[in-house]
Parts: C-alpha cells; structure tokens; sequence
C-alpha cells in the first residue's frame, strides 16, 4: 500500500516541478500615441474596431490619450501585440491619418 502512496506523492511532485519550470510568456501593452491630426472620432473607431471597447470605454481611452499623450489599448502576447499594431498602423495609412501605435513590455 505504502508503495501506492510513494508513487503517487512522487508523481505529484514532478508535476509540481514542470510547473515551477513553465514560465509565463511575456505580455505587451499595445500604446496608442497622440499626434496633432488624426481626428478624435478616428482614433474612437480605431480602439472599437481593433480592441473590442464598447463607445464609452473608447471615448475614455481616446480623451486619455489627446491630454496625456497616449494610453495603453490592452495587454497581449507579443504575436497578438504586434498584430494589432500592424493593423491599426494600416488602418491609418489607408485612411491617410498618422496615427501612430506601438508595443511595450509590460
């Protein structure tokens, strides 16, 4: 029986291990930045098109970054971080606006 017991505690013990040796992946923020010509109602459809934000929370995080000088947008893996500011820096080149958005560690 005590054999039982000993295999078990062990197995539990190596799966404790892998875990402590599993690290987490690293996140970015995505950070839009405030420039002086991209329009306001842009910047809103750009934080609800790409980052999901109902009007309110968009209005909020666009007014952040016209008084601080950018915001964060939301927190990712690096793949997913540098997708999304690939897309929102296309997004505003073809609509001619320069909006700019980057990545940071968080």
């Amino acid at each position: 029986m005590s054999n039982w017991k000993e295999l078990i505690e062990t197995e539990h013990d190596i799966a404790e291990e892998i875990e402590e040796q599993v690290d987490e992946p690293p996140r970015y923020h995505v950070v839009l930045l405030n420039d002086d010509y991209t329009p306001m109602d842009f910047v809103v459809e750009v934080l609800r098109r790409f980052f999901n934000m109902n009007s309110e929370k968009a209005t909020e995080i666009m007014l952040t970054i016209h008084y601080k000088g950018k915001a964060r947008c939301g927190t990712y893996s690096a793949e997913i971080a540098e997708t999304k500011v690939d897309q929102v820096i296309r997004y505003a080149n073809e609509h001619q606006h320069p909006l700019q958005c980057s990545m940071e560690k968080a």
